[in-house]
């Protein structure tokens, strides 16, 4: 294998990962394979020790790699089976965030429907907060994307299943795009118009759950996330076609 000099303006131990994880996924280093030690890496990508040892941590988060202490680094039985994830570098258009959204869709949903369900008092009370707190966010004229995170996360608790939170934590802050897409607050009338559509929205979702309907809790939060990716995409065709 031949690992090459690394662009000093680029994240190095990105740039590293990516050579590695090429090598193993062409096959050049086949399941079993010994990685070059740490000393052959820094000498042939030029980059100090620090950046190989967080190239071959990324690798072995992503299954690619196992490491055995004090013998070295070697490519998984199975390295075409490395976990699902989704990479911040990968979502830079609306369309890759508008994915992101509609992989949200039947899990949020159904995590609606539970929460309406099984929520115990405390957790409707910590649903109601988290609208409220959004409300207090909205009235002082911020994003409130903290705000709606939590909303999100507090039904997601509430479903008594571990792993709906596992996995919006998992996705992380790409759940609210409101950061990382601009211009549709302006479109819509400016950002306290267009958070007040959120904020009703989201208000329904927790009535919904409070009183106990997971038909009209599902409904609810159909309605809020199809909203949501209609916006997004209407956003999207119209800057399309200004281009």
């Amino acid at each position: 294998m031949r690992i090459r000099p690394i662009a000093s303006e680029a994240k190095l131990s990105r740039r590293l990962f990516e050579q590695l994880a090429g090598e193993i996924r062409s096959g050049r280093l086949g399941p079993g394979a010994r990685l070059p030690t740490e000393q052959a890496l820094t000498r042939a990508a030029r980059v100090s020790r620090t950046v190989v040892r967080e190239a071959v941590a990324a690798l072995r988060a992503e299954g690619l790699v196992i490491t055995r202490q004090g013998v070295g680094a070697f490519v998984s039985a199975e390295p075409t089976r490395a976990p699902f994830r989704i990479e911040p570098e990968r979502l830079q258009s609306l369309d890759d965030i508008l994915n992101v959204m509609e992989l949200r869709l039947g899990v949020e949903i159904e995590s609606a429907g539970l929460a309406a369900e099984r929520a115990t008092k405390t957790e409707v009370r910590a649903i109601q907060a988290a609208v409220d707190a959004m409300g207090r966010a909205v009235a002082a004229d911020r994003s409130a994307v903290d705000e709606d995170l939590a909303f999100h996360r507090a039904i997601a608790q509430a479903t008594g299943n571990a792993e709906f939170p596992r996995f919006l934590q998992f996705i992380g802050r790409h759940l609210i795009p409101r950061r990382t897409v601009a211009g549709l607050p302006e479109r819509m009338g400016g950002q306290r118009a267009y958070l007040a559509i959120i904020l009703e929205e989201h208000r329904r979702i927790a009535d919904a759950i409070a009183t106990g309907d997971p038909k009209a809790a599902r409904e609810a939060m159909r309605r809020h996330l199809t909203r949501s990716l209609d916006r997004y995409r209407k956003l999207g065709a119209e800057q399309k076609n200004a281009a």
